[in-house]
Order: C-alpha cells, then sequence, then structure tokens
C-alpha cells in the first residue's frame, strides 16, 4: 500500500469544500514521478488533469521560468508584451489560423469564444444567436461554460441557465443537419474534438468534417475546444488535424504552460476581427512569466519530438491495455488516442481513484465510469508499461467484486 487510507480531520478548515479530495499532498516531483509528504511515490497518470505536459522540474523550463521571474512576472495589457506576440505567432504557425486572445484559462478560453460567436452573430443582425453544443460536453463552470457543458449533474443548483445552446447527440450528423433546417438563429457549432470530463468521446473524423463543411455552407463559425486533448497529446499540435480541418476558433489551455496557467483564444480569418479594442479583456492573461511558459513549452516539444512520444508510447499504451483488460467481464471499451485514454466499466469506479494511489499511481475516473489516463508528454514506454502493470490486477479485482447496492 502507498498512499495512506486518511489524513487527519480536516486538514484544511479555511478552504472550501469544493473538491472530494484524496487523503494525502504532494509534496514534489521528477518527470513523471511525484511523492507525497509523507516520502511516497507514485507514477503520475494523470499530469494535473493533462497540464504538466513536460512533467514535473523540468531541467529546461524550470531556470528559463526563473529567469523570467527574476525579470518580470506581470505588467499589464496597457503596454506591449512582446512574448504575446512571439507565443501568438507560434501558436499561428502551428495551427494555420490567423490571431490570439490570451487568458489564463480553459474556462476563461471558452467563454471568449462563446463571445465571439455572439458578436458574430450580432454582427451578422441576428438579435438572439444560438450556439450548437453537445451532450455529455463540458466546457467550464461559469454560468455561460456550465450552460454549454452536458452534464445536469454539474449544472444542478445553478438555474437559470443561459439561454441560447441548442443541444445535440455527438457524431450524429442527421440531428445536428435537422437543427440546420429548423432553427435560422445558429452562428456557431462549439464541440470538444475528444469529450475530456464526458468520458474520453472521440469525434469521429467523418463527423468532424461533416460539421467543417456544414458551416462553411451555413456561414457559421466552427469552435474546436482543444483545452484537454490540443497541443500534442494525440499525437499531432491539435486533435482536429487527424481530419485535415481547421476550425474559426480553438480555446485551447491546460497544456500550454505546463503547469503555469495559460489560456488561448486562437482564430481563424472569419473570427480573428469580431473583437475590437473593450470588446474583451482581462488582468492576468499573457502576462510575461505565463507567456514565457507558453514559448518555452513548445519549443521544449519541438526539440525533444514529444509529438511523436505521444503517439507511439500512447499508441503502446492502449494495445498494452486492450489487450490486458479488452476481454474481461465488466470493461466496456479501452479508447482515446494518443496520451488521452479513457477505459470505461460497466459500473461507476469512483473508488478505483483512491486504491489506484495505494499502489503507487495518480489517475482519475471521469463520467462515474471511466478511468482517465492524460499523463505528461515525456511519458517513456517503460513507465506505460509499469503504469499498466499496477492498473490491470486493480481493475480485475474491482471488476471481480459484487457490486455494492
Amino acid at each position: 500500500m502507498n498512499a495512506p487510507e486518511k489524513l487527519p480531520a480536516s486538514p484544511d478548515p479555511h478552504v472550501m469544500q469544493t473538491y472530494g479530495r484524496l487523503p494525502f499532498a504532494l509534496s514534489h516531483g521528477q518527470g513523471c514521478w511525484v511523492w507525497d509528504t509523507e516520502g511516497r511515490k507514485y507514477l503520475d497518470g494523470l499530469g494535473g488533469i493533462a497540464v504538466n505536459t513536460l512533467g514535473h522540474a523540468h531541467p529546461r523550463l524550470v531556470p528559463a521560468l526563473q529567469e523570467q521571474i527574476g525579470k518580470l512576472i506581470h505588467s499589464s495589457n496597457y503596454y506591449h508584451v512582446p512574448l504575446q506576440e512571439q507565443l501568438a505567432a507560434k501558436l499561428c504557425e502551428l495551427s494555420g489560423l490567423s490571431k490570439v486572445f490570451f487568458c489564463s484559462t480553459g474556462l476563461e478560453a471558452n467563454e471568449a469564444a462563446i463571445k465571439i460567436a455572439r458578436k458574430f452573430g450580432h454582427d451578422k443582425g441576428i438579435e438572439r444567436p444560438e450556439i450548437v453544443v453537445y451532450e455529455r460536453a463540458f466546457h467550464g463552470r461559469s454560468i455561460a461554460t456550465l450552460s454549454a457543458t452536458g452534464n445536469p449533474k454539474v449544472q444542478a443548483g445553478f438555474g437559470p441557465l443561459v439561454e441560447g445552446f441548442p443541444r445535440v447527440p455527438l457524431n450524429d450528423v442527421p440531428a445536428i443537419e435537422k437543427l440546420a433546417a429548423t432553427n435560422p438563429n445558429i452562428v456557431a457549432v462549439f464541440l470538444e474534438v475528444i469529450q475530456g470530463e464526458g468520458g474520453i468521446n472521440p469525434a469521429t473524423v467523418d463527423y468532424l468534417r461533416a460539421v467543417r463543411k456544414l458551416c462553411d455552407e451555413r456561414g457559421w463559425l466552427l469552435m474546436l475546444d482543444e483545452v484537454q486533448c490540443g497541443l500534442g497529446r494525440t499525437g499531432k499540435w491539435f486533435a482536429h488535424q487527424w481530419a485535415g480541418i481547421r476550425p474559426d476558433v480553438m480555446p485551447l489551455a491546460k497544456g500550454l504552460g505546463s503547469g503555469v496557467p495559460v489560456g488561448a483564444v486562437v482564430c481563424g480569418p472569419r473570427a480573428a476581427d469580431v473583437f475590437g479594442p473593450g470588446n474583451h479583456g482581462t488582468t492576468f492573461g499573457g502576462n510575461p512569466l505565463a507567456m514565457r511558459a507558453g514559448v518555452e513549452t513548445l519549443r521544449i516539444m519541438e526539440e525533444d519530438g514529444l509529438l511523436e512520444n505521444a503517439a507511439r508510447v500512447g499508441g503502446q499504451l492502449k494495445e498494452a491495455l486492450q489487450r490486458e483488460l479488452g476481454g474481461v467481464a465488466g470493461v466496456v471499451e479501452v479508447r482515446g488516442q494518443g496520451l488521452m485514454l479513457g477505459i470505461e466499466l460497466a459500473r461507476p469506479c469512483g473508488e478505483l481513484l483512491g486504491r489506484a494511489a495505494q499502489a503507487g499511481l495518480l489517475l482519475s475516473v471521469t463520467a462515474d465510469k471511466v478511468i482517465r489516463l492524460v499523463p505528461s508528454l515525456i511519458l517513456s514506454a517503460d513507465e506505460a508499461a509499469q503504469m499498466v502493470a499496477i492498473l490491470v490486477p486493480l481493475v480485475k479485482a474491482f471488476l471481480a467484486e459484487k457490486p455494492q447496492s
């Protein structure tokens, strides 16, 4: 056993109880490994929920950030921040898009995307613009992004929600075509290329191409939320690139700063100039420290071939999980791409979060029944094999137990 069974009662008496925390605290990390305050070691299969792109204490990222902290952490968007242009230019080069707005989180990036779509509609003379969203989607916890999210459980208690978000099932072309034929107020389609919190549910290549075509025909914006699945996680810079398409609006965050909060909205020509001065803004977004983290993260990813590593090691990990669990009763499916993988079980499995930690592996459970693995993109083949060696016996033992009533 690795993690303790429980911490002393009320370890954080002054912190709001908004999280169901495991009973330990992490102290430090190195690569894909972390240690808790009692010295116990864990293989990090969660990567801060797809955030720690370069792992922990990366030997080239840390000194770059230390240098930046010694120069300038934050200024203000009253002034030019040269690192903003440097990072924006790189994101535009990698995506084929045109302009970037910087913020600090995925929620903020998605909120900005919603505002862009609404103003895009108003500029076209549509008084009540609407945005197509998806069942099982997750875009954030502000009132607007919560309204776009497709999870009644997280929406409960926060009504009335924002109107203007007609919802369809993922990968159902007739459903969105029917909506297009009956709703003249639609201005955009907003979807995750791979739904993360919804259970690692990928949009198919054919569906993405069909929606791109529909948006072109209707004059809508295609807005692809790549907050969790983007930035190399699937083996390409952005997950939609597997379909050979480009979005009009692309929110990013999570892995962009390797743990330093960075959010971005990358826009193509149809959306790049929707915002003018005063239409949107941020205090912390685009600060020099965040921009340096983004610039260095992308540079190191290129230098170290981390897209290729994500594709190769992620493929090996998925194949091993499918081989070991594919025929096990109670395992529904192993799915995902690169280093964004989910193992769906036939019943809720939230308790595996704690059991895995006790065995020395950090992971998460999402959509009640899906074990999620989103480790750092530096994960080695040996570490992936260790992950399988820890996780597979836990899953088999859990499924062999009688379900709790």
